[in-house]
This record gives structure tokens, C-alpha cells and sequence, in this order.
């Protein structure tokens, strides 16, 4: 079974300025989410061609020059206690590969070392300017995905986070931007959002073992949402932190990031984001 969803994140901010901010944040967070054996090792992050990447969009459209990524994440306590009854020690790991060919990214992510072919989290990123998400296919997909994908709206002030995510420092609702005066958002904030931009994502997921097939996709749906939702609370949130730095000083922070998540992994304590079982 292949679930497909489409989540549609609406940000008071320009498409130039989200490039920056994302990555920004990606290795911000990547921080929050490493210690204790667990976390995120950055393999390598490097520019790579449109023939190197040889991969197509779903309109036949080859995707362009960008930055690839290769980053294995040690799980454990980041996934439901299920899984951790039945999966075998050391399986809890997966590769994430992504080709960012902004304002386009297809992130793939498996389990090479046990699922093999049986586990795949396919995440495809449109970001469009001047865009309140009312596009009705952006990732052009044919008509029989089309008919199988369901759309969720993501609105960073007003959705509802859990008391183990909320932080208050990183509440939309209350934050105001110091260095371009944006927020607090209120409850209709996207009617006088400017500047606005939407960040289309696709997931798709398909995961195949007996029994748990179902439970363990809706897992990884919910799980997508969840991160989404405050992913994109803490890249606004973040605004005065990442504002104004050029991508020579994005690429600094990324290769200082790889190195302190490194010791983290090895000498700190478990921390970031668990599984609600």
C-alpha cells in the first residue's frame, strides 16, 4: 500500500529568504535532535550536476543542479515502541538523500541495512512565491496519483501543537521579528500576509510488513505533520537568527553543524523529538 499526502505550509516570508532560512534551521534543529548514540550523521553535503543526479519530476522535466545531501539518522527512541519490539538492534537507522534544486527538493528516505526495497519516504518540496496554496497540482502529478492524494493545510499560528513540542519562544502567536517586524501573527494573519509564499511537500510512503503495514504508515504520516508543524513555527520563529546571512555563511554553519552533531552523537545525552506510542 502507498499512502500520498500533501501538505500545503503558508509562511510570512519571500522564496529567497525560506532558502536560506530552511537550511538554517535544518542544522538548528538537527542539534536539538542529537545525543546519546542517537541523532543525525552528516555523510556528505556537496554540489552535484543534473547528470550526476539523473532523476526526473513527474512531468518528465530532468531536475536541475543543486546540493546533495546524504544523511544517516540513529533512531530508537524517535520511533514507536512497536517497532522497537520487533525490529532487530541496529535496524533502527535510515539514509535520507536529498537533491535540492531550489525551489524544488526530492528528499528519499530508506532502510538499506534491513527493509531494503520494502520502506521508502519519498518528501517532493515546492516553494512558490505570492502563493496562498490554492494550486491544484504543482507537482503535475498524472491522474492516477492525483485521484489518491489527499491535501492538508498547515497554518503555523494557528495549529495545534502538543505540550511536549510547545515552546513558547517559538509560539508564531506571540513572537514579533525585530529585524523585519513580522509577527506576531493573529488569527487571520494570511490575510495580510506580505511578503507570503507556500511550501508544497509530497510525501509519499510506502512500507510493506505483515501486520503493521497500515499502523506504522499512519505513524509516519501523523509523524510528518507533527514535524512540519513545528519545523515551520521555528523557521519564523528563528527570523532574527537567519535573516540577513548569505549562503557562504549557510554553508559555514552546515560544516561547523556536521562536526559539534559528531560529538553530540558520541558524548551527549539522548534528547529531541520521541514517539508518541
Amino acid at each position: 500500500m502507498v499512502l500520498i499526502k500533501e501538505f500545503r505550509i503558508v509562511l510570512p516570508m519571500t522564496v529567497e529568504e525560506y532558502h536560506g532560512a530552511q537550511l538554517y534551521s535544518v542544522a538548528e534543529a538537527s542539534k536539538n535532535e542529537t545525543g546519546g548514540g542517537e541523532g543525525i550523521e552528516v555523510i556528505k553535503n556537496e554540489p552535484y550536476t543534473q547528470e550526476e543526479c539523473g532523476q526526473s519530476m513527474y512531468d518528465g522535466t530532468q531536475i536541475k543542479d543543486g546540493q546533495y545531501t546524504h544523511k544517516i539518522f540513529h533512531l530508537a527512541s524517535k520511533v514507536p515502541a512497536f517497532i522497537r519490539w520487533l525490529a532487530p538492534k541496529g535496524s533502527l537507522e535510515v539514509h535520507e538523500k536529498a537533491w535540492n534544486a531550489y525551489p524544488f527538493c526530492r528528499t528519499v528516505v530508506t532502510n538499506p541495512d534491513y527493509m531494503r526495497e520494502n520502506f521508502e519516504i519519498k518528501i517532493e518540496s515546492w516553494h512558490i512565491a505570492d502563493d496562498m496554496g490554492e494550486l491544484e497540482n504543482v507537482h503535475k502529478l498524472p491522474p492516477e496519483l492525483l485521484a489518491k492524494r489527499e491535501v492538508i493545510r498547515i497554518d503555523i499560528a494557528n495549529d495545534p501543537v502538543g505540550n511536549k513540542d510547545y515552546k513558547r519562544e517559538e509560539d508564531p502567536k506571540l513572537f514579533h521579528s525585530e529585524k523585519t517586524g513580522r509577527g506576531p501573527l493573529t488569527n487571520d494573519w494570511k490575510k495580510a500576509a506580505r511578503p507570503v509564499m507556500c511550501a508544497y511537500k509530497l510525501v509519499t510512503v510506502r512500507f510493506k510488513w505483515f501486520g503493521l503495514q497500515n499502523r506504522v504508515e499512519k505513524f509516519i504520516q501523523t509523524g510528518e505533520r507533527r514535524i512540519f508543524t513545528n519545523f515551520h513555527r521555528q523557521v519564523f520563529c528563528w527570523i532574527d537568527k537567519w535573516y540577513g546571512l548569505s549562503m557562504e555563511d549557510i554553508r559555514a554553519i552546515e560544516d561547523k553543524t556536521k562536526h559539534e552533531l559528531d560529538k553530540k552523537r558520541q558524548d551527549g545525552e539522548v534528547c529531541g523529538t520521541t514517539a508518541t506510542d
